[in-house]
């Protein structure tokens, strides 16, 4: 996610699930863990029967919220606020962790006179242009330092940010320092004085008026915090969805990242940030990856201006940290895509490459589905018919389609909506008015095939295949492998300059099995690298060379095949390891399980505390020692370590600096580059909401990323009075492909319910496992009703406020079969990440069925 990557330099959880152990607070926020993530979950348990506070913050209570100390109801969508108060708490009371924060934050540095703050400008930062809805970011730079410091230049634009901005490219420092800085932390334009601008009026009043939350509840959580953070003691936040799918849910983790700098909670033992992955391997999907706007690694993809690759390195990689360098990996990449068409003489084949001109993600490209720009889709993994936001909206742009090829263990909805969708039974759309032609394909599920899986601590684990699939059935890599194969058949002898790219892809891939199924080890040695000079696997990215003697598929998973070994499948059992267990799988970067964790220890290199032991410089032997898990930094760089003038890369840094992936190895407290919606997290109201914002005239996120068309239209304020978010259920699997199949499963969720208090019951006539009505501007569904005291009214402003839950996992298709709640959301988008908001959205709600559907 950018917001870790901004704040700390890379997109992954910063710690692992069995370190919370060693937590002594534990907040969880926008995540049902016991229930969504019930194995991890277990190390929360530990660390409460170890002594721990633990407070869950959600609008539900849930099984989650029954193991905590304190479950805390908020007003969806208002978390910023309540974050936003903690940073306020600590900054008043003189709360923040000041030696940690003074050497590995950025909070000395001073920033360009021309920034101007929400509280100068009402709710907007500095450089915002009202046609575009953007930021133009040249004042949110450090002061005296090069004004284009994001990715695609000063102008930062959604299409060209997410995952790949992650706030170093562009950045210019001399000798890997910021050039003005004040340690004493009192110059007012010093980062640490404009947090506290910021945050000021974040008081536990304003709280308590924003989200909802009492103020002594309030102040509960924050003192609970401090008090257990600092030398010898450590707390961390767990999140997943529930703080990301928001139009400012990048925003959301910033704050919690600038709570746990300034109380020195990354990089050591029970704190940092776990971000929670939704099943098993999307943070693999993002790492190699599935998105539109990255390669491997979370490198930028191209613009159509970076004429060659040294002009897109100077655009994209900064001269100092990790990133500076980024043409090592590149070329070490490109060689790996390539091989030996990739050469000094052709510019390793970079212009192979294509070039991103704009916003490719998921809900754009239905747009343009919708608008008979996109003829051919391909879905796999996914259910965009009940699992995307507007699911409605999905299926008629699929309708417009030529073709979409769906690969998935049954027949899903994605596959059958042009004979039985909810617009054919209702006759909005008719079959033969259709012209698109839908392949169905079987697919091999994980345990007929080998592969990797990357979890929520960054861990590949190798599997291993249990039993050959049936029948036509066949894994995405037999799939993909042997599609490439036919589609460079067909190009074979051609000289057109365009195909060359994919005719000189390494393709080559040995084959194993009946059914010639692609060696999957064998990607998995491309992926982690080989040193042709010397015939030999990569063991770390720092080996990567820009000379072409270096190929590797991604930089971060670099060393995954060191020695010949296949690192992920490594099972060594945990009774024969310390807690890290550092001899099971392999995480990425390095093999690093606590990321950041120099800063485990003080600036001379001694732990903080002997508590808190994990890594540490040992003066006689001159080197840093560890309790098992891979420094995260050069392990022979002494703490004392000053660059010499005119270093590059990793020797840009000082020996005390942990966050090694920024241009100043600092954790950003206030980011001058890599987002596009601010510098510093705003308490906005989402999209749809009942309220105004009382912290300034500018309601909502100004660069909020909106579908503005008939098939899309937003809930007016008066008609919709409640507040709607949806979630998952621990007996379900997301869009519903995997379980509402299943006999077992169904008997245990059998159907689709909504969650509703007492009073919302009585206010609108709703009886128990009665139905139901819920309706937004998008449609309407039906449900069976849940009323229950898990769900509570808050007061809000002076209102009362009503609180409406709805799990997403049905579809009409399965052995339980129920209205699809997706159908009810609305494309309203963190700009940043093009995430829908599905957690915060309005709706109403009437006692009975629906009826039939216009």
């Amino acid at each position: 996610m950018p917001g870790l990557g901004t704040s700390f330099g890379r997109g992954g959880a910063t710690d692992f699930p069995q370190d919370l152990q060693n937590s002594e607070c534990i907040v969880i926020m926008g995540s049902n863990m016991a229930e969504a993530h019930p194995v991890a979950f277990q190390w929360v348990v530990e660390a409460k029967e170890r002594g721990a506070k633990f407070f869950h913050i959600d609008p539900r209570f849930t099984r989650t919220s029954a193991m905590a100390d304190r479950h805390v109801p908020i007003r969806a969508g208002s978390d910023i606020a309540f974050l936003g108060g903690i940073v306020n708490y600590i900054l008043e009371n003189g709360r923040e962790f000041r030696e940690y924060v003074v050497n590995y934050t950025n909070a000395s540095v001073i920033i360009n006179p021309n920034f101007q703050d929400t509280e100068d400008l009402d709710g907007y930062f500095s450089g915002f242009e009202a046609d575009d809805r953007a930021y133009v970011i040249d004042s949110w730079a450090y002061a005296k330092t090069s004004d284009e410091t994001a990715a695609g230049s000063h102008e930062q634009r959604s299409d060209v940010s997410g995952e790949q901005a992650h706030g170093a490219h562009g950045m210019t420092l001399e000798h890997g320092e910021p050039p003005l800085v004040d340690h004493t932390l009192e110059h007012p334009r010093c980062v640490f004085q404009l947090l506290k601008k910021h945050f000021k009026r974040y008081t536990p009043e304003v709280v308590e008026q924003v989200c909802g939350v009492p103020k002594e509840h309030f102040l509960e959580v924050a003192e609970a915090l401090c008090a257990n953070s600092g030398p010898e003691r450590t707390g961390a936040f767990v999140y997943s969805v529930g703080w990301t799918q928001h139009t400012v849910g990048v925003q959301y983790i910033r704050t919690a990242a600038i709570i746990q700098l300034l109380l020195g909670n990354m990089g050591r033992p029970g704190g940092g940030i776990v971000a929670l992955r939704g099943h098993a391997n999307i943070q693999g999907s993002t790492d190699i990856p599935t998105l539109f706007n990255i390669l491997p690694g979370y490198i930028p993809m191209p613009h159509p201006r970076a004429s060659d690759l040294d002009d897109f390195v100077q655009e994209n990689g900064p001269e100092t940290g990790a990133w500076g360098d980024l043409k090592n990996y590149m070329v070490s990449f490109l060689r790996a895509w390539w091989g030996q068409a990739a050469t000094e003489e052709n510019d390793w084949a970079f212009h192979y490459l294509p070039r991103i001109d704009g916003d490719h993600s998921n809900y754009t490209t239905m747009e343009r589905m919708l608008d008979g720009k996109c003829p051919g889709y391909f879905v796999i993994g996914e259910n965009p018919a009940v699992g995307n936001a507007n699911s409605g909206m999905n299926r008629l742009a699929m309708s417009q389609a030529d073709w979409v090829v769906v690969r998935d263990f049954q027949e899903i909805e994605s596959a059958s909506w042009w004979y039985d969708s909810p617009e054919i039974k209702s006759g909005k759309v008719k079959t033969e008015d259709i012209k698109t032609e839908v392949f169905l394909f079987p697919a091999a599920a994980h345990t007929e095939k080998d592969g990797s899986f990357t979890n929520t601590q960054r861990l590949l684990q190798w599997h291993y295949k249990a039993l050959e699939p049936k029948e036509d059935c066949r894994s995405e890599l037999h799939f993909f492998f042997h599609l490439g194969r036919k589609i460079r058949d067909k190009l074979a002898g051609s000289n057109e300059e365009r195909d060359r790219p994919i005719l000189d892809l390494t393709w080559d891939y040995p084959t194993v099995g009946a059914h010639s199924e692609p060696d999957a080890e064998v990607v998995l040695m491309e992926i982690g690298g080989v040193d042709w000079e010397n015939q030999a696997h990569i063991e770390k990215y720092q080996q990567l060379r820009d000379d072409g003697t270096t190929a590797c598929g991604s930089w971060i998973h670099a060393g995954i095949y060191k020695h010949g070994v296949n690192q992920a499948a490594r099972k060594r059992p945990h009774t024969e390891q310390n807690w890290i267990a550092s001899d099971w799988g392999w995480a990425w970067p390095g093999d690093r399980r606590i990321l950041y964790n120099r800063a485990s220890a003080d600036p001379d290199g001694n732990p903080w505390s002997e508590r808190k032991r994990y890594v540490w410089w040992d003066a006689d032997e001159k080197t840093w020692k560890s309790l098992g898990d891979e420094p995260d930094f050069e392990p022979t760089k002494p703490p004392d370590y000053v660059p010499p003038r005119g270093a590059k890369g990793l020797e840009a840094l000082s020996g005390k600096a942990p966050f090694i992936l920024h241009p100043d190895g600092l954790g950003w407290l206030f980011a001058p580059a890599g987002l596009v919606d601010g510098p510093l997290p705003t308490h906005y109201e989402p999209w749809e909401s009942t309220f105004d914002n009382p912290l300034y005239t500018q309601r909502t996120n100004p660069t909020v990323q909106l579908y503005e068309r008939p098939e899309n239209p937003y809930n007016e304020r008066d008609k919709y009075p409640f507040v709607l978010s949806t979630y998952r259920l621990t007996e379900h699997h997301t869009a519903g492909g995997m379980s509402r199949t299943l006999p077992y499963l169904t008997e245990l969720q059998p159907e689709l319910f909504v969650e509703i208090s007492p009073e919302l019951a009585k206010e609108r006539n709703l009886e128990h496992l009665g139905w139901a009505t819920i309706s937004t501007a998008r449609t309407a569904i039906e449900a069976k009703v849940m009323v229950t005291d898990r769900m509570k009214p808050l007061a809000v402003m002076g209102h009362q406020v009503h609180q409406v839950g709805l799990p997403y996992h049905w579809g009409w298709k399965g052995l339980t079969r129920g209205d699809v709640v997706n159908d009810l959301l609305g494309l309203a988008l963190d700009p940043n990440v093009h995430i829908q908001e599905a957690k915060a959205l309005t709706c109403d709600i009437r006692p009975g069925r629906r009826g039939p559907q216009p």
